[in-house]
């Protein structure tokens, strides 16, 4: 997995040392102690590496022989060897930015890392201290396309590896099968935890192009329906207390101003966006800072327990922006990516495509590739935030269900600026909106779903969510042939 230039532009870390202890129990080999990684840490310095972070491990004793018995425990516990040095760096760090890591509440960092900042995580998962530690110095979007690694292959391997063992003949589960391994690379364990409790983020914003006549509903209506959701009464509320699910509603964009309310988040970055189809819909510091909001949404939400999350969104006219992104993005015509939104006519339909095929003409000549620029000429506030969330899910290793086309162009935008992020993602379903479609296509996702939803909200990968549950379950409660009793074929 790597990350575009812009999403790195100023890579916040150099090096990062950690003490063996945050990685990998026991801490050193012995004759009866199986390495282990500490949860989250494999997946933490695969991803470190693959951005070119140096991450080093001092041996405890300064013995050649010391330092190749923790390498070789390091190996064992699925460390790659190419992804971390078993030493501290020669120059002590002080060259370049340094983090040290310890799990000790009172570190005795080696002398050439004196005066290095120093976290102690302590009992909390390693991936989620670094993480939380460096949203706080560069920023929640930074830090999470930093910390995003891809999956893990040895646990997705040892998930597919036990479902062997299970009393059922390999392969019946079909793609609930699929579903658990993928479940367990993003773990990094297997069997993977349980997706519960889930939250449902639920992102609002007003979008300019509504003035173009796009949508038959009042702008009004997407303040009017974010108070309907933190009343309980819409339809994702109803879907997500069936699944079990938290509901949370933060205000990215929304253009009438919202009252505080119990339930609702302000992180408004701008009153709705420009139009986009006479110019930018906002600035790159605008969308910069609706990525930081999705990502602080993560965190703030798995830091109050969430072992899932949902992506939602709520605003009139949305899907005019989803389409111009998706296009924009994918290079596909806008025939192919425009769809009726919330219900209109054949004629409205015609100019709807038509704004969307200028709009994205416009973007491509502008930015090319420049995914953020994209997202700032032609999305909308809530996708920038839905992106965030989707980059730094994959950071904190919890599973993110995606919902139709509106979340779909935002793991889209996601998948351009943190390449690879798709890989850590479930499609909750294919929205009759085209464009769903075509992103699932472009990054080769099945969706779990496909009922025909085009609601939003988070509807259709609430729907979801007890299938991927379904597929956890197996995992960790089904009997094996062993412990049932039965003969496996021979």
């Amino acid at each position: 997995m790597t990350t575009s230039p812009a999403a790195l532009a100023d890579r916040p870390l150099d090096v990062v040392v950690f003490d063996a202890a945050t990685l990998v129990n026991p801490t050193e080999p012995g004759p009866d102690g199986v390495a282990w990684p500490r949860q989250g840490a494999r997946r933490l310095v695969a991803a470190l590496a693959s951005r070119g972070v140096a991450v080093h491990v001092p041996p405890a004793i300064d013995r050649p022989d010391a330092a190749d018995a923790l390498a070789r425990h390091l190996s064992d516990a699925g460390f790659p060897a190419g992804a971390l040095t078993v030493a501290t760096p020669a120059d002590g760090g002080t060259a370049r930015r340094t983090l040290v890591v310890t799990r000790r509440p009172d570190p005795d960092p080696p002398a050439a890392l004196v005066g290095a900042p120093v976290l102690v995580c302590g009992d909390r998962p390693v991936h989620r201290a670094v993480f939380g530690w460096l949203a706080d110095e560069a920023g929640p979007f930074a830090a999470a396309a930093l910390l995003a690694g891809p999956p893990d292959a040895r646990a997705a391997a040892a998930a597919r590896d036990h479902h062997l063992r299970l009393t059922k003949p390999p392969g019946s589960l079909g793609r609930l099968e699929d579903i658990g391994a993928l479940l367990a690379g993003i773990a990094g364990t297997s069997p993977p935890p349980l997706p519960r409790p889930a939250a449902v983020a639920v992102f609002a914003g007003d979008h300019g192009v509504h003035s173009q006549g796009v949508s038959p509903w009042p702008q009004e209506v997407t303040a009017q329906m974010v108070g309907n959701l933190l009343d309980g009464g819409a339809a994702i509320n109803v879907l997500a207390r069936q699944a079990g699910a938290d509901v949370a509603v933060v205000d990215v964009g929304v253009a009438t101003p919202l009252d505080p309310r119990r339930g609702l988040v302000d992180a408004n970055v701008r009153r709705g966006t420009a139009d986009l189809t006479v110019g930018p819909a906002m600035t790159r510091d605008e969308a910069g800072r609706a990525l930081d909001a999705g990502a602080a949404a993560a965190l703030r939400l798995v830091a109050g327990g969430a072992a899932c999350l949902v992506t939602g969104d709520m605003g009139i006219a949305n899907t005019t922006p989803s389409a111009a992104l998706v296009a924009s993005l994918t290079d596909l015509p806008a025939t192919e990516v425009t769809g009726r939104g919330t219900g209109i006519d054949d004629d409205l339909l015609t100019r709807k495509t038509a704004l969307v095929a200028a709009a994205a003409a416009r973007a491509r000549y502008a930015h090319g590739d420049d995914a953020l620029a994209v997202l700032a000429e032609v999305g909308g506030l809530e996708h920038a935030a839905l992106a965030g969330l989707v980059v730094a899910a994959a950071a904190l290793q919890v599973p993110v269900i995606v919902d139709g086309v509106i979340a779909a162009a935002a793991l889209l935008v996601a998948s351009r600026l943190v390449p690879g992020v798709e890989a850590c993602v479930i499609a909750g379903h294919r929205s009759v909106e085209p464009g769903s479609s075509a992103v699932l296509d472009a990054l080769g996702l099945d969706p779990v779903i496909d009922l025909d939803l085009r609601l939003g909200e988070g509807t259709g990968a609430a729907l979801a969510l007890p299938v991927v549950e379904a597929a956890v379950r197996v995992l960790r409660e089904m009997a094996t042939f062993d412990e049932a009793g039965v003969s496996d074929k021979r």
